[in-house]
């Protein structure tokens, strides 16, 4: 081959090298951002070690993302559609309980994580919502994706700040200022959301600033337990004769931290949890059936109460509790919040819940078993073996049923993450394990997206299984819409062609409406939605085929995987009604 010929191959083939190059190196020297608030904003959010940022498409948020993108320290997830993003990043929370980014473009982006930011709040999730900003003075001038965005998720977030675009030392120390606020405000009580709102004037592309400034970083001591006061209300506590202690739903790290604490309390107390608040392996708390079979016996009613964590799923149990005439009410929240749940309240502790159960734990000595325990402790057991004698007809109750008992067949320890309403409350049913679901506002939407997040944030340690409803996971479909979808995520998915909790609301079905508008009776299936996103199929439509492929669905080599299982909605309300007549 001549020289000219070999220059000319080396010609064409250059270019194409040096792409390639490109696209898997790290350039020796990482720029950022001309915009002051933008490198304000990042250097504090690498100072409190945050570590995971989820981030939406857009030009006016581009500045943010591409400095989140360039830091080192800080790695990011790409998802298009900014609701499902919001709870991506709720999901990575659960994960690690360490604080995440969200950040999203100007306009109407900042709206869709409305619903995140509000599950967040009352899920008490450390959420750092970012949302790039128009101008000042071009809002409400119909400039294009321009709208009121500061203080929007109000009140759902613990806090708000606009920053300015500083252009003096003052206003450079304004907007520190408000960073630190919020990035403080998000750690109080146990985790809250916040909103920071960053306002980027054009150009919105210039990349020439070779380091981040190194920003003050203000840390804050928040307020601790009142020891010695909780001791005295523990003392007075203990002095009544049927106690009972209600666990609302908590982070399975508390529990993990508490649990010589909550042992030590079930020897002198009734203790109920559902699991979402209980992280050992062990048969879920049969309190439903409980309820049900005790009735109006005023000898399991408690006369000192404690109410500890978040929601409870039982509305049956919410019901029981307020109907109590308790002496003393005790309710343990966290700061700025005033909580009634079960109308009665006759005292509340703000502070840590695992602080104030410790306290608890610690005072017991010389406090005698009560009679109320042993109660309710046989009445626990004779629901307990009334259960194990149910064998549901095929339906979303036997699914479930079917499901944990292969999980404890196959040994299988992966994360539980469960759909709202109806799969919920067949997970408390059947899980011997610690059940994670949105239960801040109980909402549909989100449910796949945060089992999605904890999946991708966990993809190297666990598996992840998401129990969701037909209508949770048409809705929030778009979870699945993402390049980082990792293979060790899972999913059941009882499909019974519209809301299933709808037949079990008496009187609804007097309405001709129940099944077409109210249930949103559908014929949809996943089947096409994992072709699209590369997800191994599995489908039953019997009991038979639900055996074969939940042995598929643990055992497989491939993921993600998910199994859709088809049942009539009448079989599965009449399997939920026969289950709870045997009590």
């Amino acid at each position: 081959m001549s020289l000219i010929s070999l220059m000319s191959l080396i010609s064409l083939i250059s270019p194409i090298t040096l792409t390639l190059n490109t696209q898997h190196s790290t350039p020796t020297t990482q720029m950022y951002s001309n915009k002051e608030n933008v490198n304000i904003l990042t250097s504090l959010l690498i100072k409190e070690k945050v570590t995971k940022a989820v981030v939406c498409p857009g030009s006016r948020n581009s500045p943010i993302v591409h400095n989140l993108c360039a830091c080192p320290e800080i790695e990011c997830y790409p998802v298009t559609d900014e609701r499902s993003a919001g709870f991506v990043a709720l999901g990575m929370t659960l994960a690690d309980n360490e604080p995440v980014v969200v950040c999203v473009t100007s306009g109407s982006a900042l709206l869709n994580l409305a619903p995140a930011a509000a599950e967040a709040f009352y899920q008490k999730r450390p959420l750092i919502i970012i949302s790039a900003d128009r101008p000042a003075q071009w809002i409400d001038q119909q400039d294009g994706q321009t709208l009121q965005q500061h203080r929007a998720l109000e009140p759902n977030v613990r806090k708000s700040v606009t920053l300015p675009e500083p252009h003096n030392e003052e206003e450079r120390w304004y907007c520190n200022r408000l960073v630190n606020e919020a990035l403080n405000a998000v750690r109080l009580n146990d985790g809250s959301p916040v909103h920071i709102n960053v306002p980027i004037s054009e150009p919105l592309f210039e990349y020439n600033v070779p380091k981040l400034p190194d920003e003050r970083n203000i840390f804050m001591l928040h307020a601790t337990t009142d020891y010695f006061s909780v001791r005295e209300m523990a003392a007075d506590f203990f002095r009544g004769k049927k106690l009972m202690i209600v666990l609302g739903q908590m982070i399975p790290e508390f529990m993990g931290n508490s649990h010589e604490a909550i042992k030590t309390l079930k020897k002198v107390a009734v203790v109920l949890q559902e699991k979402l608040a209980d992280d050992s392996i062990c048969p879920a708390q049969p309190i439903d059936e409980v309820l049900k079979m005790i009735g109006d016996d005023e000898a399991y009613r408690p006369d000192h109460l404690i109410y500890i964590g978040g929601t409870i799923v039982s509305k049956r149990l919410r019901q029981f509790l307020r109907e109590c005439k308790c002496e003393m009410s005790i309710v343990v929240n966290g700061i700025d919040e005033f909580c009634d749940t079960f109308m009665h309240t006759t005292e509340m502790i703000q502070g840590l819940p695992e602080d104030v159960i410790t306290i608890f734990a610690n005072e017991t000595e010389g406090v005698k078993k009560r009679d109320f325990v042993t109660l309710w402790d046989k009445a626990f057991d004779k629901a307990l073996a009334t259960r194990k004698t149910i064998k549901p007809r095929f339906s979303q109750m036997l699914t479930v049923k079917a499901f944990h008992e292969k999980m404890r067949e196959e040994a299988v320890d992966g994360k539980l993450f469960y759909g709202n309403s109806s799969a919920v409350r067949l997970g408390n049913i059947f899980s011997d394990q610690y059940i994670y679901v949105n239960r801040g506002v109980n909402g549909i939407e989100g449910s796949l997206s945060t089992a999605v997040g904890y999946a991708i944030a966990h993809q190297e340690e666990d598996d992840v299984y998401c129990v969701i409803g037909d209508l949770s996971f048409f809705y929030d479909q778009n979870a699945l819409w993402n390049e980082s979808l990792p293979p060790n995520l899972s999913i059941l998915l009882p499909n019974n062609g519209g809301g299933g909790i709808f037949r079990q609301l008496p009187g609804l079905e007097r309405s001709p409406y129940r099944d077409s508008a109210i249930a949103a009776q559908h014929t949809t299936t996943a089947e096409g939605i994992c072709q699209t996103h590369d997800i191994v199929y599995l489908s039953a439509r019997n009991e038979e085929e639900l055996y074969k492929n939940l042995d598929k669905l643990f055992n497989s080599e491939e993921g993600p995987v998910l199994l859709e299982v088809f049942t009539n909605a009448e079989e599965d309300a009449q399997a939920l009604k026969d289950y709870y007549q045997a009590f």
